[in-house]
């Protein structure tokens, strides 16, 4: 098996975060895709040399934790967009936000502050379902610093490219363009089939 690119042209058009960002962020995420192929597909054709405890074998598998999260933690983060950035005061998800944080407000000050720290990487919203509580974290580059076992539930993409051509260095604009467009109903989902699975666990 292979893992696919899939398609998300459907988020262009967006008001703030340009079209030339995404057509550029897109092809990033191809590759990321690719590589992390290119090196499950190296590291079994080493395996099955007796060729697993090289060096070339090591450095593919810890290569593969960057290749896999860059893929995936762009999906996330392609899905959780071109939304009207208005919360779904309803849902489940802003009820717990304000449980966990104080306020809609409060949490979303916070992880704004998480995604406008100096570096390159991701803030998340995570879902810690054995706790039944939301936190926000720091991802550096693509697989450094995740929370073991949480949920992502919104990404943000913090790299210089998600940004830097709309709004130069200004990874704050960005930011505020980035919450007007969450799809928060994508969001909200997440949430709750983390909740469903909690609640399955529960009652097993």
């Amino acid at each position: 098996m292979t893992y696919q690119v899939n398609d998300y042209s459907s988020i262009l058009g967006m008001s703030g975060i340009s079209d030339t960002t995404l057509q550029n962020h897109f092809k990033l995420y191809q590759a990321y895709t690719n590589n992390t192929n290119t090196l499950l597909e190296k590291t079994r054709q080493l395996l099955d040399a007796g060729q697993d405890r090289t060096p070339e074998f090591a450095e593919m598998r810890r290569r593969l934790g960057f290749e896999f999260d860059g893929m995936r933690l762009h999906e996330y983060y392609f899905e959780n967009l071109k939304g009207d950035g208005k919360p779904e005061q309803k849902r489940a998800l802003y009820g717990q936000l304000a449980a966990d944080f104080g306020s809609f407000d409060s949490w979303q000050k916070d992880f704004v502050s998480t995604g406008a720290m100096r570096g390159i990487g991701w803030a998340i919203l995570y879902y810690d379902t054995p706790a039944n509580r939301l936190i926000n974290g720091w991802v550096t580059e693509h697989q450094q610093g995740h929370l073991v076992g949480l949920m992502p539930i919104l990404v943000l993409d913090v790299w210089e490219h998600a940004f830097v051509f709309d709004f130069q260095m200004n990874k704050a604009n960005y930011i505020s363009a980035f919450l007007q467009n969450v799809n928060w109903q994508e969001a909200a989902n997440r949430f709750d089939e983390g909740a469903e699975a909690m609640q399955r666990r529960k009652a097993a």
